[in-house]
């Protein structure tokens, strides 16, 4: 079977983690780059052995060579990158927040539909060992009737007021802690515990300009803080704190009190996202929360000092086995919708103060 050749658009976590993790993968293979900068797009190029540098999205989605791309731009671009692909016939791997809102998300989502193209949606979690297992036990009842359930993800990655100014710091661009980690939290949440009745959300913005490169102070408008209640379907609460701003912040933690016990669900490493996690359980005749061990046909074919290579490589190989038989995808721009609806009614929960009830379906 020839290799799928790809094509990447996004340089920065492309470079980082596309690009290795698509040639560690047997079955596919980079052929092509785009960076609007041609003398980048060739320096990135001739750094990864990739034939085609390209400046112009057409020629890169021109090429015969090219059958799929991964779209790591900031998010303002990922409409109208990942619609040329599609209508170009490509395979798409896109990273999330999958777009600006959730009329260009369901629309992507139809395009697709509609060219028979494979879409993938880059929500990693669902590839970690930790959260494999943890999903299993809540499938297999573990904690019994849910009780609360809590998210703390509180990070100092944006904790420094002198960190530069770019397109994470605006809004028209879609960035913000809301986008860069709740839409995470979103999928992981209806992934997990199934779907959402209605929520609340609170969002801010504890540092207010930053320096660009050039020293000057430029105004800050993405959000770096959200808190959101959610209730579940099944009338579970759920309490969701976010944070890119918190100082030595607790980390990554996901609670559930259970009529049965406790599980716990977390990392403190503030480095690396996906390294560090740890399963615990406490239970009513237990002193002491237990260490949860995870078995063995959970781990990952194998770790890399990037914890994020890993399970990104998992979602590449989910990719391209729905490319090679026609089978769907998962996580596809479906989850990908919907996380960014739970994010545009966050928004607007926001701006009205007020309890917002969720859609039972995508199509309302």
């Amino acid at each position: 079977m020839s290799k799928i050749g790809v094509g990447i658009i996004g340089t920065g976590f492309g470079q980082i983690i596309h690009i290795p993790a698509l040639q560690i993968h047997p079955d596919t293979e980079v052929v092509a780059v785009y960076h609007r900068d041609r003398i980048k797009a060739q320096q990135i190029a001739d750094k990864f052995g990739i034939p085609h540098a390209c400046d112009r999205l057409e020629d890169l989605l021109a090429l015969q060579s090219v059958q799929a791309v991964t779209i790591s731009t900031p998010p303002s671009f990922h409409y109208e990158q990942a619609k040329m692909a599609i209508e170009a016939g490509k395979h798409i791997l896109l990273e999330k927040p999958v777009t600006m809102n959730f009329q260009e998300a369901i629309a992507l989502y139809r395009l697709a539909q509609e060219k028979q193209v494979v879409t993938a949606t880059d929500f990693e979690f669902r590839c970690v060992p930790q959260w494999k297992y943890f999903k299993h036990l809540l499938e297999h009842n573990h904690v019994g009737k849910k009780r609360m359930i809590t998210i703390d993800w509180l990070v100092q990655g944006r904790a420094d007021p002198k960190r530069v100014w770019n397109w994470y710091s605006q809004k028209d661009y879609g960035g913000g802690a809301l986008g860069a980690i709740g839409s995470h939290a979103f999928d992981y949440v209806r992934w997990l515990f199934g779907d959402i009745k209605s929520l609340s959300g609170q969002l801010s913005t504890g540092i207010t300009e930053r320096p660009d490169a050039d020293g000057i102070l430029r105004p800050v408008d993405a959000d770096d803080t959200c808190n959101i209640l959610l209730e579940l379907t099944d009338g579970t609460p759920c309490n969701i704190s976010l944070s890119t701003v918190t100082y030595r912040g607790r980390g990554h933690w996901l609670t559930v009190y259970g009529e049965n016990g406790t599980l716990v669900l977390g990392s403190s490493n503030q480095a690396d996202y996906v390294h560090g996690f740890s399963l615990r359980q406490g239970k009513l005749d237990r002193t002491e929360m237990e260490i949860v061990p995870i078995p063995p046909e959970y781990d990952l074919p194998k770790t890399y000092t990037d914890g994020r290579l890993a399970p990104v490589l998992a979602i590449c190989d989910r990719w391209v086995k729905s490319i090679q038989s026609g089978e769907p995808m998962t996580p596809s721009l479906y989850e990908g919708a919907w996380s960014q609806l739970l994010m545009d009614l966050t928004q607007e929960s926001h701006q009205s103060r007020k309890w917002i009830d969720v859609p039972s379906s995508l199509f309302f």
